[in-house]
Formats: structure tokens, C-alpha cells, sequence
């Protein structure tokens, strides 16, 4: 169990203080919350991790307007601030970038009140592997704060997401209204891709199942019997 004051051990750039208030911050959502248009759930999620909603800010110069749009930014990592500007020395995955400055976006995008360090949402290609190769754990050895997983659902096409910690444990859900505003589904359905098979993907099909499910028993009770 970590505590507030903790290093953790195995990835000592987690700040860990941080990571913690960014999980509390997301498990007081509501649903009702989190049925909102996409642009509010997501700039709920932003300030749940110490992210500021920067969408008129250059790349790489504290630029959030990508964080959670996409398949691959997913991941909220709270790193302490000395392994902020850690760089890919090439043991990440291999789809990103070799070098990878972060630090200077990390510092300007960052909340302050959230505790001490620093929040970016970083690449979770990767993180199906045992253990996770992404950016958060081999960049800046830390753990995730959360992850942003969205569910195989059918009907409708993953609508549903959920946020998961570092050991996959459901932290909130939500089903934003209208669904036009969501991301678009090929970005959805690439971000289940990529965590399928892993820890972090089996509350999301948890869901899906039991949306199936639910799907299937009122169709059969709707329909006449002949």
C-alpha cells in the first residue's frame, strides 16, 4: 500500500502524493458528471490529473489539446519533478520517438494544487506488455495515475469509458452525451487495441459483457414468441 509521503520503490519517479489526489479527484465524479459533452468530461479529466486546458499552446510548450483526444495519450503520470525532463533513451516501445522531451510542457501545463510534481498524459503504447513498456513506467519510472480505456461496446460503438488505475482497478466510468462529440471511433477502438490482453483492459470488457448482456436479455423479453 502506498502512502501520500511514500517513494515508491519499484518506479521512484512516481510522485506520489500527486497520483493519489489525482485518483481521489477522479473517484468523486458522478455519473451524471461524466454524461456530459465529451469537451466538459474531458477537461474534468484534465483537471482531475493537474492538467490545464491548453489548447492554443505550441507543442511541446505545454500543448494539452491532444490529451485523451486520441488513441495513444491516455495515460494521466503524476512523475516526480526531477525525472521531468527524462528523455527516450530507446528502451520505450518502439513507436515513440527516441529523445521525447516532455519537461518543459510537464512544468507549464501543470496544476499546482494537485501536490508536488508534475502531471502530463503521457503515450500508452506499450503497456499491454507484463510489465508495462510504455512512458510512464520506462521513461520516468512511475506509475500511472490512470488510464483512459474505452470499452469494446457494440451498441453503441465504444461510447463507454472507464478510468482504471495502475493495477487496472476501476476508478470512475462514464458515457458522454451526444455521442457525436466523442473522439472518433477508429481512435476509440485503437485504444481498447492496444491495452487488450492486459491488466488494463479487463474492467472495459467487463462492461462491454454486461452491456451485451442486458442487450440480449431485452431483446428476448421485447420480442413475440411464436
Amino acid at each position: 500500500m502506498l502512502h501520500d509521503d511514500a517513494v515508491d520503490p519499484e518506479y521512484p519517479g512516481t510522485a506520489v502524493a500527486r497520483m493519489l489526489a489525482a485518483r481521489a479527484r477522479v473517484s468523486s465524479f458522478t455519473e451524471q458528471e461524466l454524461t456530459a459533452d465529451w469537451d466538459t468530461v474531458r477537461k474534468k479529466i484534465l483537471w482531475a490529473g493537474g492538467l490545464k486546458d491548453l489548447p492554443q499552446a505550441r507543442p511541446g510548450q505545454g500543448y494539452t489539446g491532444h490529451a485523451f483526444q486520441d488513441y495513444n495519450h491516455v495515460d494521466l503520470t503524476c512523475m516526480r519533478d526531477h525525472v521531468a525532463h527524462n528523455e527516450n533513451d530507446g528502451t520505450v516501445d518502439r513507436r515513440i520517438a527516441v529523445g521525447n522531451q516532455l519537461g518543459p510542457g510537464i512544468r507549464l501545463a501543470s496544476l499546482s494544487d494537485l501536490g508536488p510534481g508534475g502531471s502530463w498524459s503521457t503515450c500508452a503504447v506499450g503497456c499491454a506488455a507484463t510489465p508495462p513498456q510504455d512512458v510512464a513506467h520506462i521513461q520516468f519510472r512511475a506509475r500511472i495515475a490512470f488510464k483512459l480505456v474505452w470499452c469494446p461496446t457494440v451498441e453503441p460503438a465504444y461510447a463507454t469509458f472507464v478510468l482504471v488505475d495502475d493495477a487496472g482497478h476501476e476508478l470512475v466510468r462514464g458515457t458522454p452525451q451526444p455521442q457525436t462529440s466523442l473522439p472518433p471511433l477508429r481512435e476509440r477502438q485503437r485504444n481498447y487495441s492496444i491495452v487488450a490482453g492486459s491488466k488494463y483492459a479487463t474492467v472495459a470488457e467487463q462492461i462491454a459483457a454486461t452491456a451485451a448482456a442486458h442487450s440480449d436479455t431485452t431483446t428476448t423479453n421485447g420480442r413475440t414468441e411464436l
